[in-house]
């Protein structure tokens, strides 16, 4: 987790897989540990391709149920399941609005949203722009995004700045 936290977390993410891997990462965390789920994340890259959002999209259900027996990854039916149909919405976005990377920072207009906590009682575990994101991914078809969990994403990918103002990592992570 500490490597993690000083390589990965927070740090803006711009890359269209990563953005996609991620976010459904922090679906398949829902009700479990992120450490669980990191556990996983190279049997998680294994199982889905690297995270192509295009092939993800056109798996068969044969392969979806492949993928539910699968030791690597969590074998959660509504959440394989969200996989492909998260996948089959990133492509539609890259049509309609540029790809996901546009897409998710134009709600913060490109750049990070720089939070000034000094402890993690104060880190909230959603906000209003949360909310708005999580109604708007679920508008487009997309699954396990409830705002909590799209808060996450917010942080794991730099869209929001939470590391606490006296972690080294806080102004470095600052810019988009």
């Amino acid at each position: 987790m500490l490597a993690y936290h000083d390589g990965e977390w927070g740090q803006p993410l711009h890359d269209e897989r990563r953005l996609f891997e991620m976010l459904c990462l922090e679906g398949a965390q829902a009700g479990l540990s992120w450490s669980t789920i990191l556990h996983r994340r190279e049997g998680y890259r294994s199982a889905y391709e690297g995270f192509d959002a295009t092939r993800i999209a056109a798996y068969s259900d044969e392969r979806q149920a492949q993928l539910l027996t699968d030791e690597r990854i969590i074998r959660n039916r509504a959440k394989v399941r969200a996989f492909r149909g998260n996948a089959a919405a990133v492509v539609t976005l890259r049509q309609s609005d540029g790809g996901l990377d546009r897409y998710l920072w134009s709600f913060v207009d490109g750049a990070p949203i720089v939070n000034r906590f000094a402890s993690f009682a104060e880190v909230p575990a959603q906000t209003p722009l949360a909310e708005k994101l999580s109604r708007d991914l679920k508008s487009r078809g997309f699954r396990f995004v409830g705002p909590v969990i799209t808060y996450a994403f917010m942080q794991s990918i730099g869209m929001v700045n939470d590391h606490l103002v006296g972690c080294f990592r806080h102004p470095e992570t600052a810019t988009g």
